[in-house]
């Protein structure tokens, strides 16, 4: 190709005429399909006499070239891809490049570069690492500005670990060296530290392959580069960061935020020099501070100044976040302890609050953006900026020094009341910032705080902060601001955060103000969403009984907010409307029912595919059922079931979010229907048919059914009965070999039977052949437990009818009970759930008691044979039973008849005595083994190493998360969160089940049962011991 056209097309691409440049462009494409199109761009990149118009245009088309032409590894590939020849010399041009005097074209070849190596390197492209490492020992400003900003990119997208530690011992030194040379340019020496922090991921990331090697390498590297940080952070940061320029930004971002990983990986290497870099980081907070003031909150804020670098646009809060981050990481780590005195937390709490003032750019977009306003303010909000990280790190410190943190918000707030009011008396425009600053980092913390205040007034001492004069004579005089309202809105919030602390009177008149303004159609975007947000924590904290009255209103005052929200202010409105309509009384109206049901499902069919939204909606739905009111369950039934049975009706196999969506919703209702009513005639006749069409045939959905509605429906179009359906959707279940869409079906079954009762006999015998079917192949332990529980539910119940159906049926030529009673055995200790665990115990129970020859006659898996080989091994259930399926870990077992193996599981339930193995392992010793450690436990205090970390109350907390002594995972009786209500409420669940296995050893004893005295002399000698001790007690 003759590079003259093309640089003509090129050129024509660049004239303001539009015929000539549609033209050209039509004419460029053709081009670029020769074979030799990309070799003549990179050319012209590299041509220093030619524009730099057309250089840069040339280096624009090269990377879409790349792209659509290199190779089929790109997504975009058109094909006419060039040869191999021409491809090495395209990539020797574009990195000749990358020394280019213009930083432009620099740029450009890197990212050019950049594109390549991730289909080439290290393949085709093999030199291209050696050939980096030497721009970078150049020395040269421009050879090593386009080094570092390839190998930026390179680093980032392509080079794994272990691609990086060979290179590393060359590559460190260099990047050293170009940090500490003033010549390059702030970008480039920002850069060196950001490969750096790369370099140190990759390091953590092998520490446990090769820990040996990683020490070593920490141990010589980190220290110089954390001398040379402490450099770095002492120069008067003014030289590289002033109204004219904030290139310096760049290399104090970067350092911040090595620092935070390097406290993540190394904390050991940090600590020593964290008091300082602590420092540093306040220190910059204060010396920035005016800077901040002068270009993000003044009236007449200047521009913020031009980077230097073509690619980025530095800002104050790119530097500031980092900083946050990295002080919140460090206290939090526990290697920043020494350096939480009171003098730096004060100075650090004002500074923080000084950064998370409202800018103006702020004041911007939350007045004209709800969504935007509500993300800032969220608890959980995916959003980030310099408020949510000031907010997050004063999360950190107070849960580390809660009276040193209350005590300094108390002079603050106290100092910032005092400033606002000379202030605004001055005339001055933004006298409010600060204030409504001090008011917002208080409120960020309000649990803490409240729970603080309410120690030391339990302990007789009195308030560390005088919230009851802000609530009393400082608020009330804000809520009538409008020309303020970020400030008026946050006087709204603020109160409702400190409601408890408040008289009944006073906190009824702030949620009067606040329903006045929800009301009120001319107040502005934050002071509304704030008094919704106060709404909802007043509802939250003030009595039922003062609310009923203004229940009606509020609920009526919300309904239309959802019809004009979205995102995040959707989620804000549907969360208080949550709140508001479990307020207790009768006070809903069938009216107000319908209306706010038809609400909440249009903001359903316009997010069917939010979890969150769904969620919340099926919540109050479910209230709203459970109102006592006459007529407001009908109301919802009238105004819900026909836009969800459409929904159900309308399913495909391609809209399975629509009818899992609307089956939650329908769940929602259900579970708040009052079971001494009922779902109320004709609710199932409307549903069934809808919802056996989508059980048929989508894939991803959710159960519902209502037993004894079921049994009595008929499909009209089918004459099919309801429980006919039920099981054809279970043989289907049944025939999926994919496992976790059945997961749910032993609870259907459960429910089924428990509440079908007689009913479902004339179908059990097909309905248990298709589950021993399904049992001989089920690999997934959930899935097996799904089977095998609903059997032993039946053989509680209904002992001799099970057995001898599974004695008559066949399976595949084995006896149906002997796979199910082998299954059985295999499993039934790794059970999970509170009510499974209890209804196999007393299966088990029931078959050792039957005393059928056929169960004696079975054999079945005993003790593991302990071998050479697994000797020293810690065989948990899980690794015991998995042993046998697997060549990695070949464990032999004992066989037994089944009798002697009902009885070692139903002695080991009574060892465990509803506690397991894993929890009492350590009872009594008051600690856990130790392990060798480099994450910094040696430098916990004894109260820390005592609690693994933690401080004793912290510790506590946790382990009243995790159950008894903190480490109950595997016990059923703690973990029965997740069971289902109805199943709490079963007299399976109500069983002593520690006297019940006494009374039936006992029983078995005195009678001999199943000749228990020569099982007896078959078990180990510890569960021999210990059957003796429970028989003898």
């Amino acid at each position: 190709m003759a590079e003259l056209e093309l640089i003509q097309c090129l050129s024509s691409t660049l004239s303001p005429d539009t015929n000539t440049r549609i033209t050209a462009e039509l004419r460029l494409s053709e081009l670029l399909k020769s074979p030799d199109a990309g070799l003549a761009l990179s050319r012209i990149i590299v041509t220093h006499e030619l524009e730099m118009s057309l250089r840069q245009s040339a280096a624009i088309i090269l990377r879409k070239y790349v792209k659509e032409h290199w190779s089929p590894f790109f997504a975009a590939f058109r094909g006419d891809a060039p040869s191999a020849e021409i491809k090495d010399q395209i990539r020797k041009s574009v990195f000749r490049g990358l020394s280019d005097s213009q930083r432009r074209i620099r740029t450009s070849c890197a990212l050019t570069i950049s594109e390549i190596a991730s289909c080439d390197w290290p393949d085709q492209y093999p030199d291209l690492l050696s050939s980096i490492l030497a721009l970078l020992s150049s020395g040269s400003p421009d050879m090593v500005h386009g080094a570092m900003r390839l190998f930026t990119e390179f680093i980032r997208n392509d080079l794994s670990e272990d691609q990086l530690l060979p290179v590393m011992r060359e590559l460190v030194p260099v990047l050293l060296t170009i940090l500490g040379d003033s010549k390059h340019s702030a970008y480039t020496r920002a850069g060196s530290i950001a490969v750096f922090r790369q370099c140190l991921m990759s390091l953590y990331m092998v520490k446990d392959q090769h820990p040996a090697a990683v020490q070593e390498a920490t141990a010589s590297i980190i220290p110089v580069w954390l001398e040379a940080f402490k450099v770095l952070l002492d120069l008067d940061i003014s030289l590289g960061v002033n109204e004219q320029s904030w290139d310096g930004l760049a290399i104090r971002k970067e350092l911040f935020k090595t620092l935070d990983i390097l406290n993540t990986s190394f904390p050991k290497s940090l600590k020593p020099y964290a008091p300082t870099f602590l420092s540093s980081g306040v220190s910059h907070l204060q010396t920035l501070a005016p800077l901040f003031s002068k270009f993000y909150i003044s009236e007449d804020a200047p521009s913020i100044p031009a980077s230097s670098d073509d690619d980025s646009q530095l800002d104050l809060t790119q530097l500031v976040c980092p900083i946050f981050d990295f002080i919140a990481s460090t206290i939090r780590s526990g290697s920043g302890k020494l350096w939480t005195g009171a003098e730096n937390m004060n100075s650090l709490i004002e500074a923080v609050t000084w950064w998370v003032q409202i800018t103006r750019e702020d004041e911007d977009s939350w007045t004209s953006n709800a969504n935007a306003f509500v993300a800032q303010e969220y608890d959980d909000s995916l959003q980030y900026s310099v408020r949510i990280a000031g907010f997050d790190l004063l999360a950190v410190i107070i849960d580390r020094s809660p009276a040193q943190v209350v005590g300094t918000f108390h002079t603050a707030v106290t100092k910032a009341v005092g400033e606002a009011r000379k202030k605004r008396e001055g005339g001055d425009p933004d006298w409010w910032r600060p204030l409504e600053a001090s008011l917002a980092v208080i409120g960020s913390q309000s649990e803490d705080v409240l729970t603080y205040i309410e120690d030391e007034l339990d302990s007789g001492r009195k308030k560390p902060i005088n919230i009851d004069y802000l609530l009393v004579e400082v608020i009330p005089s804000f809520l009538s601001l409008d020309e303020c309202p970020f400030l008026q809105g946050r006087g709204f919030v603020f109160a409702s955060q400190f409601s408890r602390l408040m008289p009944q009177e006073i906190a009824g008149s702030y949620l009067n103000a606040a329903i006045r303004v929800i009301e009120n159609d001319d107040a502005q975007i934050p002071i509304k969403v704030s008094a919704v947000k106060a709404i909802q924590n007043f509802c939250q904290n003030i009595a039922n009984s003062s609310l009923g009255p203004l229940a009606p209103r509020i609920a009526k005052d919300l309904g239309p907010f959802l019809l004009v929200t979205s995102e995040d202010t959707l989620t804000l409105v549907l969360e208080a409307l949550s709140v508001v309509v479990e307020i207790e009384g009768d006070w809903m109206t069938t009216q107000l029912a319908g209306d706010l049901v038809t609400a909440v499902l249009d903001v359903w069919a316009k997010n069917v595919k939010d979890p969150i939204f769904i969620s919340l909606i099926s919540g109050i739905l479910e209230t709203i059922a459970h109102f006592p009111s006459p007529g407001v369950y009908e109301a919802l039934v009238k105004a819900a079931l026909p836009a969800l049975c459409q929904a159900l009706e309308s399913s495909g196999p391609d809209s399975s979010w629509i009818v899992s969506s609307a089956l939650d919703l329908l769940t929602g209702i259900i579970r708040g229907v009052d079971s001494e009513k009922g779902l109320g005639e004709g609710f199932f006749a409307a549903i069934a048919s809808p919802l056996f069409k989508c059980l048929r045939e989508v894939e991803d959905r959710d159960v519902l059914q209502d037993t004894q509605q079921v049994l009595t429906w008929t499909d009209p179009n089918t004459n099919q009965p309801g429980l006919a359906s039920i099981l054809s959707f279970v043989a289907r279940l049944l025939q999926s070999q994919e496992e976790s869409g059945g997961l749910f079906i032993g609870d259907l079954i459960i429910h089924l039977m428990r509440k079908a009762g007689e009913a479902v006999l004339p179908v059990l015998p097909e309905l248990l052949q298709a589950m021993l079917l399904r049992m001989k192949t089920a690999t997934t332990a959930t899935f097996i437990q799904s089977l095998i529980v609903p059997f032993n539910f039946l053989i509680h119940n209904q002992r001799d009818t099970v057995l001898g159906l599974l004695e008559s049926s066949n399976v595949e030529g084995d006896s149906g009970l002997n796979v199910f009673i082998q299954t059985l055995c295999e499993n039934v200790e790794t059970f999970q759930g509170f009510w499974p665990s209890r209804v196999s115990t007393l299966a088990l129970i029931s078959l050792f008691a039957s005393e059928r020859p056929s169960l004696q006659s079975l054999v079945v898996k005993g003790d593991i044979v302990v071998k050479p080989g697994s000797k020293n091994v810690i065989m948990t259930r899980s690794r015991t039973k998995k042993s046998t399926k697997t060549e990695l870990a070949p464990h032999e077992f004992t066989q037994i008849p089944f009798p002697i193996k009902a009885m070692k599981i139903l002695v080991h339930e009574i060892q465990s005595g509803g506690e397991a193995a894993s929890m009492s392992a350590f009872a009594g010793t008051g600690s856990v083994p130790e392990l060798e450690s480099d994450d910094g436990e040696d430098d916990w205090n004894e109260e820390e190493r005592q609690n693994r970390g933690f401080s004793h109350e912290e510790f506590q907390m946790l382990s009243e998360m995790l159950g008894p002594k903190g480490v109950a995972f595997d016990n059923d009786e703690v973990l029965d969160d997740n069971d289902d209500e109805d199943l709490k409420n079963d007299p399976i669940s109500q069983i002593d089940m520690t006297a019940h296995l006494i009374a039936f050893f006992k029983e078995c004893a005195s009678r001999n049962t199943n000749n228990f005295s020569n099982i007896f002399d078959q078990l180990t000698i510890e569960e021999s011991l210990i059957l003796k001790q429970v028989i003898e007690s």
